[in-house]
């Protein structure tokens, strides 16, 4: 081979070496660029998780000069990162949510409200429940994202729901969340193989605690403020005890048959919940099962007033029970 085929050689493996080392740069600046972009969503990310909120207007930082950057963005792609390819189950994709919330919910309405009120009511809590799909969850975190801790157990609800892994080690298993007038349920709802839980009943009995009476339409006192008045201590001893005797009472027609189903009911049932001690449910089920207007039961059990008496949540219900 003669010199200049050898200066040739030479120069071209040169530059293939150049082309490559090129590639390499580009490479590792995409790489720098992409690990930039993942640290930047994370750390937006990190600021919903509920131990980085501030506990009071106190702790809380002063607002910078720069706005910091929205975290719905990273929380979605997170999301929708973790739960891949998943698709609701046939039931959900044709299901009438109003339908069914109202069928569901309809005999505790009659239960627990006056029958002036009842469609009032009604009318509030079946548009109030949201099954959580791929479809809407994006809307969904969207519209809770002015409190970043709802939007992170929202996500957690659904990707808990579908199986997926949580947005971290921490967060809680959720099957249902209460928001002021919406209540979101998680996809497993339907997988539910115990016949006595309801998460639908649970999370409707809560909103009845959490909204106003202005909220349904209904006129509102000094001493009628809420919805129905129920004891902060026996707030999920209420949920639980309304899920469960639902679900007796669409079991069983006959009162002997409720007060068997009653009976049988453990004393474990909503002990999973730390704010529910054993055998607080079952109790107030047993007692609410040997009546007539079980709900009446249920909810002068739990009231911060017996119901009736000055300054109670409602007047008794004059209705059918159920």
């Amino acid at each position: 081979m003669s010199t200049e085929e050898n200066r040739q050689a030479i120069r071209s493996e040169i530059a293939k070496q150049r082309a490559e080392l090129g590639a390499l740069d580009r490479q590792r600046a995409m790489a720098r660029a992409e690990l930039s972009r993942l640290e930047t969503e994370r750390a937006a990310l990190d600021e919903l998780r509920p131990d980085n909120r501030p506990d009071s207007a106190q702790d809380a930082p002063r607002p910078k000069r720069r706005p910091r950057r929205s975290p719905f963005p990273a929380l979605c792609a997170e999301v929708m990162r973790r739960s891949g390819s998943w698709q609701p189950p046939e039931v959900m994709r044709d299901l009438d949510v109003v339908a069914y919330t109202r069928t569901k919910v309809g005999p505790m309405v009659r239960g627990l409200f006056p029958r002036v009120e009842q469609d009032l009511v009604r009318s509030l809590v079946e548009r109030s429940v949201v099954f959580l799909t791929p479809d809407n969850i994006d809307a969904v975190l969207h519209k809770e994202m002015r409190w970043p801790g709802s939007a992170w157990d929202i996500a957690n609800l659904y990707l808990g729901g579908i199986g997926a892994e949580l947005l971290s080690e921490e967060a809680p298993r959720l099957l249902g969340l209460s928001q002021e007038t919406t209540c979101y349920v998680s996809p497993a709802y339907f997988e539910e193989e115990d016949p006595l839980p309801d998460f639908v009943v649970h999370e409707v009995a809560h909103m009845f605690h959490n909204c106003k009476r202005h909220d349904a339409g209904l006129v509102a006192t000094r001493r009628r403020e809420w919805l129905l008045d129920i004891a902060f201590r026996k707030r999920e001893i209420f949920a639980y005890a309304c899920e469960a005797y639902a679900r007796i009472i669409e079991r069983a027609k006959r009162p002997s048959a409720r007060a068997a189903l009653a009976c049988a009911l453990g004393d474990d049932f909503g002990t999973d919940d730390d704010r529910v001690g054993p055998g607080e449910v079952a109790e107030v089920v047993r007692q609410a099962a040997a009546r007539r207007n079980g709900w009446k039961v249920i909810l002068g059990m739990c009231a911060s007033t017996p119901t009736g008496s000055r300054g109670s949540a409602s007047p008794p219900a004059r209705s059918a029970p159920d």
